[in-house]
C-alpha cells in the first residue's frame, strides 16, 4: 500500500477526480504553484491561481457550480474564510433550498487550520464550528492520509457545497493510502479503538491524542474507545450514541475553543438522548477561548495533550493514572 502525507492524498483525491470528470476544476491562492503536477497534466484552463480575494474566489466558484461545474477552490488559511463568508454561507448554503431544487452547488473549499506551524492568531483560528451552524453546508475535517483522499473524492462527487479543513499539524505526516479509487461517504464516523470504560470523541490532530491517551489508560486497567468523527456536518450521532450507550463516560475533544464548539453539540446530543446510559458527568477538552499564540510552544500549549485527555477519562473512571 502506498504511503502518501495527507498533502499528497489530496493531490491524488483532485487528480483522480479531474481524470474521471471534466467537469471538476480547481482554482485559489497559488495552487497552480503548489500543484503544478495538475498544471502539466489539466492545464491553465482548469488548474488555475487566483488573486488574494477570497470573497471574489468562492463567488467565482458558486457561479461556476450553479452553470454545472464542480469546483475546488483554495483559500489558504482558514480564518481567510471571513472574507468569503456571504458567498459560502448566504449563497451556497442557501441557493439550492431557494431554488426548489432548480440548482445545486457542488464546490469544495479547501482550507487548512491548527496548531502547527506557529502562523499567529490570523492564519490559525479553528472555525469550523461557524460553517457547522450554517445551512445547506457540509463541513469534512479528515485526520489521516487515506481518510482525506477518499473523503475529498466523496466531497467533489456531492451535489452539496463542503467546507474542507486541512488540519496544518497533520498535513505532512505520512500514513498508508489505498492504490485503488477509494470513497468514503459523508458523515460516518470510524471507531478506532474498542473499549467499554470512557469514549473519547475527536477530529483532526486531537485524534491522535486520543489514541496516546487510550494507551495510557490501558496501562492502568482502563479500556477506552477511541471515535474520529471526520465529517463534522453531517454528525454521526449514531456511532457516537452507541459507544456512550457501552462505556456510559464521554470526555469530547477538539482544538478549536471549547466555547460553543462542536463539543457541546456532542455533549448536548448525548445529554438527550443517551442520558439514562451514562455513568458520570460529559467532559469536553477544547482551547482556550483566546487568539492562538505565534510562539510554538504557547501555540502547543493551547491543544488539549495526551496527559490531559487520559487525566479526565480516569476522573471519570475513579482511576487516576499515575
Amino acid at each position: 500500500m502506498p504511503t502518501l502525507t495527507l498533502y499528497d492524498a489530496v493531490g491524488a483525491a483532485l487528480t483522480e477526480e479531474m481524470r474521471r470528470d471534466s467537469s471538476v476544476i480547481a482554482f485559489g491562492e497559488g495552487i497552480a504553484t503548489k500543484r503544478h503536477e495538475l498544471v502539466d497534466e489539466f492545464g491553465g484552463l482548469r488548474i488555475r491561481n487566483t488573486p488574494l480575494a477570497e470573497g471574489i474566489i468562492a463567488g467565482t466558484a458558486v457561479g461556476a457550480a450553479a452553470t454545472g461545474l464542480r469546483p475546488v477552490v483554495d483559500l489558504l488559511f482558514a480564518p481567510f474564510l471571513c472574507y468569503a463568508m456571504d458567498e459560502l454561507v448566504n449563497s451556497a448554503g442557501k441557493l439550492r433550498y431557494l431554488s426548489g431544487g432548480q440548482f445545486s452547488f457542488p464546490l469544495v473549499t479547501l482550507a487548512m487550520t491548527g496548531a502547527g506551524w506557529g502562523v499567529g492568531a490570523q492564519h490559525n483560528h479553528n472555525v469550523e464550528a461557524w460553517f457547522v451552524h450554517s445551512p445547506g453546508l457540509k463541513v469534512v475535517m479528515p485526520s489521516t492520509p487515506a481518510d482525506a483522499k477518499a473523503l475529498l473524492k466523496s466531497a467533489i462527487r456531492d451535489d452539496n457545497p463542503v467546507l474542507f479543513f486541512l488540519d496544518i499539524g497533520l498535513l505532512y505526516q505520512p500514513g498508508e493510502v489505498p492504490a485503488d479509487e477509494q470513497t468514503l461517504p459523508l458523515g460516518r464516523a470510524t471507531v478506532l479503538r474498542e473499549g467499554h470504560d470512557v469514549t473519547l470523541v475527536s477530529y483532526g490532530k486531537t485524534v491522535q491524542h486520543c489514541q496516546q491517551a487510550a494507551e495510557t489508560l490501558a496501562d492502568h486497567g482502563i479500556a477506552a474507545e477511541v471515535i474520529d468523527l471526520r465529517s463534522l456536518k453531517p454528525l454521526d450521532e449514531a456511532a457516537i450514541l452507541t459507544s456512550v450507550g457501552k462505556t456510559g463516560r464521554l470526555v469530547v475533544v477538539h482544538e478549536a475553543n471549547r466555547l460553543c464548539g462542536i463539543g457541546a453539540e456532542i455533549a448536548a446530543l448525548v445529554a438527550e438522548q443517551a442520558f439514562a446510559s451514562l455513568k458520570a458527568p460529559i467532559i469536553r477538552l477544547g482551547g482556550p477561548d483566546a487568539p492562538v499564540a505565534a510562539s510554538y510552544p504557547l501555540e502547543q500549549a493551547s491543544v488539549p495533550q495526551a496527559s490531559a485527555i487520559a487525566a479526565a477519562a480516569a476522573r471519570l473512571c475513579a482511576a487516576q493514572p499515575a
